[in-house]
């Protein structure tokens, strides 16, 4: 196949909104060799390994944890920082910088692009990316790549069941000295009683609360600078999807749309006052996430399901913006989906069960916030479909889901009535 008909760093806008980034198009055997050779490499001569979700949260997790194991800096030359964000692999707006690796937990919020390289400066906190569908890939490559005795740290990622991770967590824990495991999503409490079991130091924060980030900043026995607070307090205002302070915005697209190490030191360096370069690059950057979010927004359909109203549309763009302009539409709930396959949920103070609704459909996430990829696609006939019917098929598969907690929502409201008659 030619790279040119792979490559939508160069589309028009109208076919960017509807086909995938490349890094969806490579096999996943060579995605494969590329993370082993990556791993290896981030974990040569360090002493801390952590996996985390690579959107704003979970980097900000590993800024905490290189603070506290008082790791080097090497923040980027602005230079180099346009160079590295100037591919669509490294910067391709195809989702929202929360969802992919979800606004979510289980929002599958990772983009589907390359894989990230490696950070140029060796670090004592290694940083190994991953998503929640891969979270087990990347246990077991630091199970195999890193040195006996390393510290362990996974952050911002929730496994669906314990038997997905079960044997990379084992031999993660064999060449470990410790295992701690930092997040906020909604976990099965089965789950978190094997992962805790098996010999980890769980901590899950209330996801109406707390970010990761909130979680590790309180966890670690260390006494953080107050920006590190503030670097929390503000992630989680776009984790959580509270939107009161328009910094969050900025951190979200940067830990999105830049590479995750320069993302980190960054952070460390500024905190939440991002330098003006940075700043001028998002807004370059938002040229055309506007316009993907504009396209989206055109396509949007209303479905009644019960007493709500929920929103659905398709697109490569950033859900929360969508959602948010459904929102204002009428909209209880809103479905994104994506070119992917993916889908980004969002819900409001009228409807707070998203992560029911993902856990339908191959997913999960927050009350308002979740994300789900449908197991319907068997082969690339189905993927072809999906683009040129816009996601027909997924969205019914969602709505259908939506449906069901509906359903059960009014079942369990009238056996309370009955109860108390």
């Amino acid at each position: 196949m030619y790279d040119e008909l792979i490559d939508s760093g160069d589309l028009p806008i109208a076919r960017k909104s509807v086909l995938p980034g490349t890094g969806f198009f490579l096999p996943d055997s060579l995605e494969e060799d590329l993370e082993a050779e990556r791993t290896a490499a981030a974990l040569e001569g360090a002493e801390v390994a952590v996996v985390a979700d690579p959107d704003a949260d979970g980097l900000a997790c590993v800024a905490l944890l290189r603070e506290a194991y008082d790791d080097v800096r090497a923040v980027p030359e602005p230079e180099n920082a346009d160079d590295e964000a100037d591919t669509d692999t490294a910067a391709d707006p195809e989702a929202d910088p929360t969802d992919e690796t979800v606004d979510e937990p289980l929002d599958l919020s990772t983009p589907e692009e390359a894989v990230d390289a490696p950070e140029p400066t060796p670090h004592e906190v290694a940083l190994i990316p991953a998503s929640p569908h891969d979270v087990e890939d990347a246990l077991g490559r630091v199970a195999e790549h890193a040195a006996e005795g390393i510290d362990l740290y996974v952050c911002d990622l929730c496994p669906d069941r314990y038997e997905y991770v079960e044997a990379e967590l084992e031999a993660a824990l064999e060449t470990a000295a410790s295992v701690a495991w930092y997040d906020h999503h909604q976990w099965d409490d089965a789950v978190a009683e094997a992962v805790r079991e098996a010999g980890v130091d769980l901590v899950v924060g209330d996801s109406d609360e707390e970010c990761s980030a909130d979680v590790v900043y309180r966890s670690l026995e260390y006494e953080f600078n107050p920006v590190y607070e503030e670097l929390a307090a503000v992630t989680r205002d776009h984790d959580l999807w509270l939107q009161e302070d328009p910094r969050s915005d900025d951190l979200a697209d940067y830990a999105y749309w830049t590479d995750p190490a320069e993302y980190v030191e960054v952070v460390r360096e500024y905190g939440v006052d991002l330098p003006d370069w940075v700043r001028e690059f998002i807004e370059e950057r938002r040229v055309e996430k506007e316009a993907l979010i504009d396209r989206a927004v055109a396509r949007a359909e209303f479905r009644e399901i019960g007493d709500y109203t929920v929103g659905v549309t398709y697109g490569r763009c950033s859900q929360n913006e969508v959602a948010e302009a459904m929102r204002e539409q009428g909209a209880d709930a809103s479905v994104v989906v994506k070119p992917a396959g993916s889908a980004s949920i969002r819900g409001t103070e009228a409807f707070d069960r998203c992560h029911e609704v993902a856990g339908k459909v191959n997913g999960g996430g927050h009350p308002k916030a979740a994300g789900c990829k449908p197991d319907i696609y068997d082969d690339m006939l189905d993927y072809a479909n999906h683009w040129t019917s816009r996601g027909a098929v997924t969205k019914q598969v969602i709505l259908d889901a939506f449906r069901e907690v509906v359903e059960a929502e009014a079942d369990d409201e009238s056996d309370d009535s009955q109860a108390a008659a």
